[in-house]
């Protein structure tokens, strides 16, 4: 720390403050006072209070004033804002406040020391919380007012240059993603010469779904065959994240939906459905439960790559999401209704193939440039944390 700082407590520095608790009886789903729950700190509102409600609280109990600090106490903690006075009401002990006089620090050395700070909150008994006491504890370098403002201006400046192209390089980012899915969207949008329709159930040679292993969950294995799941289903590709394993004598009562190579999944239930994917060999041998559909193609009619472009592509995309809306209680598509969706696809296999090589050739170039525009991306948030390091060290 630098000669003439000085190592504080937020509690020596700052009142540390929650709001009075609004009951759920108390809130609606329109109105004109936002109220600020944890999961929508920082973003829209999606509860109201009445204006009876809202001054009754501010003139009975502690409020912040503008210019205070909101600090997000549960969850992702360590989100902050500067409060901008507008009326609105936040959620007791979920979002704390720092009342401070600005005497000695100011609100925006402490909004961006808090940035910076690397938060260790103690373990509630379901979620990470900081409780205000852990917060009144937390160390804070302060130098002299003078230097916090030159830092402060500093920091201002910089960050908004970063800004500046971190906005430029989402933009960008958006851009290349948009590429793909605009000619992948010309290619299914717009029927070219030569090309039919069919239902499913004429071009395949299976289509179902499994079940769940008696006992569920707990009677998922730690090795063996795998037993895939509508959570490892996604248009961009298989995720082996939490991908489930069930033994031989689990596999042989789903016999019936052994998952072969070029089988392509899809979800039919739930919020991910209509999601889907082409199981990489390295799986297999494998099953499937019953939120995920194998769809098998018969030989020499569709390229199994070729079929996987359609379903995620955004036009037969909003046909199956339509169809999984109109479920009873839940998104869900039948295998009667798998079976007679309609596809429309070059007769020709080698057309198909060929689209298919277009496709692959496009998506490679637009990854390349996403994981280019990401990188460059991760780069800026470091070099934030780098200059706010340097900062806050003196």
């Amino acid at each position: 720390m630098r000669e003439g700082w000085e190592m504080k407590k937020l509690g020596d520095i700052g009142k540390v403050s929650m709001c009075k608790r609004i009951l759920k009886e108390q809130t609606l789903p329109v109105g004109d006072i936002p109220f600020y729950k944890i999961g929508t700190f920082g973003k829209t509102p999606n509860a109201f209070i009445s204006k009876e409600i809202y001054n009754e609280f501010i003139e009975k109990y502690p409020f912040p004033k503008k210019g205070d600090i909101l600090i997000s106490a549960s969850g992702t903690i360590g989100r902050c804002v500067i409060y901008d006075g507008e009326p609105a009401y936040f959620q007791d002990s979920n979002i704390v406040w720092i009342a401070n006089d600005q005497k000695k620090v100011s609100n925006s050395f402490l909004y961006l020391f808090y940035s910076y700070c690397d938060w260790n909150p103690s373990k509630g008994a379901t979620i990470s919380r900081l409780y205000n006491d852990d917060l009144r504890k937390i160390p804070i370098p302060v130098p002299p007012l003078p230097e916090q403002q030159r830092i402060v201006a500093y920091l201002d400046a910089t960050f908004a240059s970063l800004n500046q192209a971190k906005a430029n390089l989402q933009k960008n980012l958006q851009n290349a993603k948009e590429l793909f899915e605009t000619e992948l969207r010309n290619v299914f949008e717009n029927k070219g010469v030569g090309w039919e329709d069919k239902s499913l159930k004429e071009v395949t040679s299976k289509i179902g779904s499994g079940a769940t292993p008696r006992g569920g969950n707990e009677n998922y294995k730690s090795e063996g065959i795998s037993l895939i799941r509508s959570m490892n289903v996604h248009d961009e590709g298989f995720k082996e994240k939490n991908l489930a394993f069930i033994d031989d004598l689990q596999a042989k009562e789903l016999n019936n939906v052994t998952i072969q190579e070029n089988d392509i999944l899809l979800n039919i239930t739930g919020a991910s459905v209509a999601r889907c994917c082409i199981v990489p060999k390295e799986f297999l041998p494998a099953r499937v439960n019953q939120h995920v559909s194998i769809i098998r193609i018969k030989d020499n009619l569709i390229d199994t790559s070729f079929l996987h472009f359609a379903l995620t592509s955004n036009y037969y995309k909003q046909i199956l999401l339509g169809i999984g809306e109109q479920g009873a209680t839940r998104q869900a598509i039948t295998k009667v209704q798998l079976e007679n969706f309609i596809l429309l696809f070059p007769k020709s296999l080698q057309t198909q193939q060929a689209i298919v090589s277009k496709l692959d050739a496009l998506k490679t170039q637009t990854q390349a440039l996403e994981n280019l525009y990401q990188t460059k991306l991760n780069n800026i948030e470091e070099l934030r944390s780098g200059i706010l390091k340097r900062a806050f060290e003196g």
